[in-house]
């Protein structure tokens, strides 16, 4: 990831996440997630929105994504 320091990814019970393909799929997507993060806050920025505002509801969305598996107990 260009921008972001390597994530040592964990399972729900605290294991370290080993598999390469995985921990390389998860790092593709938070570099693409981060990307359209940032173009859109340009965007946004551009086009006269507060800043602030815009942090705000991207946390907000992030807060409600909704996790489609069941838990595993």
């Amino acid at each position: 990831m260009a921008f972001c320091p390597q994530i040592i990814w964990r399972s729900p019970t605290g294991e370290v996440v080993a598999c390469v393909e995985k921990n390389k799929v998860l790092s593709e997507n938070m570099e693409e997630i981060r990307q359209i993060c940032q173009d859109a806050l340009e965007d946004a920025v551009l086009m006269g929105c507060d800043e602030q505002q815009f942090r705000a509801v991207l946390t907000e969305l992030v807060n409600e994504l909704k996790n489609p598996y069941p838990t595993r107990d």
